[in-house]
């Protein structure tokens, strides 16, 4: 399938999981060279990846705050704590998920993901403000 195609495909799920203010801020803001970027990742991340009908999208972003708690990316944790409350993770889960990283990632990797995703699901509402 072409990057075109994939692109097609990827743009829809890429809004429906992030949300349309983000992807059309990340979108509007990129220069030429910046697109080409835009244009990769939503068509090999959210084309081929997420557009595979294999594993389901809750299924998709528990290993992908799994793999982010992994790789040490809060800021992209916290995008796609948002993203999991959108496709219908719930909080239990969101925690369960980075629990079983911490156990495997270590403590540290683990305290800042839970304090990544703490910061979304309190400004979403899915948690009380402390």
């Amino acid at each position: 399938m072409s990057d075109e195609a994939l692109f097609d495909i990827g743009l829809p799920i890429r809004r429906a999981v992030l949300g349309d203010e983000y992807v059309d801020a990340s979108m509007g803001k990129a220069d030429e060279f910046m697109m080409s970027f835009q244009r990769a990742t939503t068509a090999w991340a959210w084309g081929w990846a997420w557009g595979d009908p294999t594993l389901d999208r809750k299924t998709r972003s528990l290993l992908n705050l799994a793999m982010l708690t992994a790789s040490g990316k809060t800021k992209e944790i916290q995008l796609h704590v948002k993203g999991a409350l959108n496709n219908g993770v719930t909080v239990d889960e969101i925690k369960a998920t980075l629990l079983h990283a911490t156990a495997y990632c270590g403590i540290p990797a683990g305290l800042d993901a839970f304090k990544a995703a703490h910061e979304v699901l309190v400004k979403e509402g899915a948690l009380p403000a402390a």
